[in-house]
């Protein structure tokens, strides 16, 4: 086959997309993925030097854009949608990362946990959606459809040890949710699909790796004995983002090294 096929089967070159939380983590990990594969990429992040530092650091591959915003709440989604908006009329890739984890104990677990994690993890996604729904659609077609892509989590398959009930809740409804707007979306030429991520390091799973021990003894409990990488993250996006994965739409899938399937 030639380098032409593949990149028609495979290639993001030139198509526009946004990653929330694309500062940090998994986020960070696809917006280099798709940078480096030749997309226009926007990434967002409440922290304004958090930005900064990731636009600095991927424009080393190519086009990145850091907006700072806070889509936890309407205004801020409306703010980030308005901004998007006055600079570019397609969108051909949105992947909602950003996202929120709050562990406590099942007697002590507040009522402001619940909430917090709910307007990030699942409210978030949905209305920011909504607001890029012109964009997106004016990118689709047929021939190339465009990729609602929602990050959801390993947590929402099966249940861990971190007591973290409003991030399993937000995430599980975020793929039934996902499910819903692939059905009413696909008329309009917009996948959307679920990527459900397991252990890959980031400010959550930090306790995971607090020293060389805990790090040992965590990752002899991995089914592949590994933590994800940012080609694992970013491959999975961009074959989904691409004509390869057109033909799938509504589906989670996990990215966790089968821990959810064979661990």
């Amino acid at each position: 086959m030639t380098d032409s096929f593949y990149e028609h089967l495979f290639g993001v070159r030139d198509k526009v997309a946004l990653v929330t939380g694309g500062t940090r983590g998994i986020g960070l990990m696809i917006a280099e993925g798709l940078v480096r594969c030749g997309a226009k990429v926007y990434i967002t992040s409440r922290k304004e030097d958090a930005c900064k530092a990731a636009e600095e650091k991927l424009s080393a591959f190519g086009y990145c854009t850091a907006i700072p915003g806070d889509i936890s709440n309407l205004d801020g989604i409306k703010a980030l949608s308005a901004e998007i908006i006055s600079r570019e009329q397609q969108l051909h890739v949105l992947v909602n990362n950003a996202g929120l984890s709050w562990s406590a104990n099942i007697d002590e677990f507040p009522e402001k946990a619940w909430d917090k994690v709910m307007d990030l993890d699942a409210k978030g996604p949905f209305f920011l959606t909504q607001s890029l729904l012109p964009q997106l659609r004016a990118a689709a077609s047929a021939e190339s459809r465009s990729t609602v892509i929602n990050i959801s989590s390993v947590n929402a398959i099966r249940p861990s040890g971190l007591q973290n009930y409003s991030y399993v809740a937000a995430k599980a409804g975020l793929q039934g949710l996902s499910a819903q707007m692939a059905r009413d979306l696909n008329s309009d030429n917009i996948n959307v699909n679920v990527i459900a991520p397991g252990p890959f390091k980031s400010k959550m799973t930090a306790p995971l790796y607090a020293n060389e021990e805990v790090e040992k003894q965590v990752m002899e409990s991995f089914t592949m004995g590994r933590w994800g990488v940012m080609e694992d993250a970013s491959g999975l996006t961009i074959f989904l983002a691409s004509r390869a994965g057109s033909f799938l739409t509504g589906v989670v899938i996990p990215c966790d090294g089968g821990a959810s399937t064979i661990g």
